[in-house]
């Protein structure tokens, strides 16, 4: 799954809508958070609701996901 478009976002806190790279199946991601863990770690293994895979299960790698605050600001 990777972002497509993020519908809300407060402080660190946002909602999202994701997009499988394997299927094109969009789906609604209600709770993220915007850090380098979140963005390299949760969400490559987040599993598509249509065809089960995720990104580390089709083996999708892709330059990192920009987050909106640096990790050294307090929002």
């Amino acid at each position: 799954m990777k972002i497509e478009e993020i519908t809300h976002q407060y402080r660190r806190d946002f909602s999202a809508t994701l997009k499988c790279e394997g299927c094109n199946f969009e789906q609604a991601l209600k709770g993220g958070y915007d850090d380098r863990n979140y963005h390299d770690n949760v969400i490559p293994t987040i599993p598509c609701k249509s065809c089960g895979k995720s990104r580390k299960d089709l083996g999708i790698t892709h330059p990192p996901t920009p987050t909106k605050y640096q990790p050294w600001e307090v929002v």
